[in-house]
């Protein structure tokens, strides 16, 4: 059940961030979305009643069992040292623009 929901989170949700409420790494990942202007969806695991579930489906789905665990137009992207070192190389940007979570910039 909580994997199903977990693809279907990813799959109906051009960004998601699983996160918990009290990380400091999740903190900076939607922050750094904030400031890119991304549009994303926040699971905050240590909310959700089947958080710890969902936790466990992504660690099986994806290999990573911490959070924030970054999906970008249907991709496991990682968790945060991930997400800013792509931003850092000059990818994030093209990804989310592809994903359709900003929007391109006017020439």
């Amino acid at each position: 059940m909580a994997m199903t929901k977990a693809q279907d989170l990813v799959s109906s949700n051009s960004v998601v961030v699983f996160s918990k409420t009290y990380c400091p790494f999740c903190t900076t990942v939607k922050k750094l979305f904030d400031e890119v202007g991304a549009k994303y969806k926040t699971v905050e695991l240590d909310t959700e009643n089947d958080g710890s579930e969902i936790q466990a489906a992504l660690g099986e789905w994806t290999g990573q069992k911490t959070v924030p665990n970054v999906f970008i137009g249907g991709k496991h992207i990682g968790g945060c040292d991930t997400t800013t070192g792509i931003h850092k190389e000059g990818k994030l940007i093209p990804l989310l623009t592809e994903a359709g979570a900003v929007a391109k910039a006017s020439a």
